[in-house]
């Protein structure tokens, strides 16, 4: 999918792009970015009636493509450096999301598969996808 970033784009306008491709995924926007393998704390977490204009700190339009084999490190570190927009990949797990903090080596395709199989109740095959679980 190709996503254009500029300063007129509301979050929820970029969310629901996203979300089109990736139903089992969402992103979400904060005003700090948070570090790798760690949690985006929620008092930075920005409201989705915001303009990428009032949130960003690079102020230029542009065009991004988001493929399933992306890794989710490798788009939150795109959106930061080239847009100034701190996001967190957040995957769907039944009637919660999680944030993908222990899986962001996972592509997109693998972490939407997950959150399709742990919101339709079954259980994934690989051991290793209990990472995440608490």
């Amino acid at each position: 999918m190709k996503l254009t970033i500029n300063d007129q784009q509301s979050i929820e306008q970029i969310r629901n792009l996203f979300n089109k491709e990736f139903p089992f995924l969402k992103l979400e926007f904060f005003s700090r970015r948070h570090e790798s393998g760690q949690a985006s704390s929620l008092q930075f977490l920005i409201r989705k009636d915001v303009t990428l204009s009032e949130c960003r700190t690079v102020h230029h339009s542009g065009e991004i493509t988001i493929t399933p084999d992306m890794k989710v490190s490798e788009l939150e570190q795109l959106l930061w450096t080239d847009f100034g927009l701190g996001v967190q990949v957040f995957r769907k797990s039944g009637k919660v999301w999680l944030e993908t903090i222990l899986t962001d080596t996972w592509t997109l395709a693998e972490q939407n598969t997950e959150g399709e199989l742990l919101s339709k109740g079954s259980e994934p095959q690989e051991p290793e996808y209990y990472q995440d679980r608490d």
